[in-house]
């Protein structure tokens, strides 16, 4: 046993110390996991999300394509259905705009104009595009439709993250 005793007052010191560590280790732990968890768990999604439509069915005249996939927002998940506007252009490439009108980002449709057909229109404040998704020069919207990146897997569509178009922005 040694010879240098420990005072009361140096036990106690110790004891607290040690018993105050391990109770700030316990409050912090928690804290630290739940701000990395999100960021060590492995993701399983790629990068294109699957329609349920078949490439070999998709025509000339734009049609609406809905897509569903899940979104985690730090620590929920919910379930987010997008729109696509899909078609084959004069080429047979797939051409897959997005619905989101530039002017303040109300849904556009396709042919709902009477007076102006074969256009894409947002009843909001009266935007018009063209089939390939430029905007008509005198309408409120300032740019072009972004289209939205795309494969094919097993002869159905996939859908991508948007880009702008590049047909180039109208007057």
């Amino acid at each position: 046993m040694s010879k240098q005793r420990v005072s009361r007052r140096q036990f106690l010191n110790y004891t607290l110390t040690g018993v105050g560590g391990f109770m700030g280790a316990a409050m912090i732990m928690p804290m630290v996991r739940f701000a990395l968890d999100p960021v060590l768990q492995a993701k399983g999604a790629g990068d294109y999300i699957a329609t349920d439509k078949k490439i070999a069915d998709i025509t000339s005249e734009p049609t609406r394509v809905d897509f569903s996939f899940e979104q985690q927002d730090a620590w929920y998940t919910s379930t987010v259905t997008n729109t696509a506007w899909v078609y084959k252009n004069e080429n047979g490439e797939i051409v897959a705009l997005s619905p989101v009108c530039k002017h303040l980002g109300c849904t556009v449709d396709w042919n709902t104009d009477k007076s102006n057909p074969n256009q894409f229109f947002c009843a909001c404040h009266y935007g018009r595009y063209t089939k390939d998704g430029k905007n008509v020069p005198g309408t409120p919207p300032l740019g072009p439709l972004d289209v939205y990146e795309h494969t094919e897997k097993d002869g159905y569509l996939y859908l991508g993250a948007t880009k702008p178009n590049p047909v180039g922005k109208g007057a």
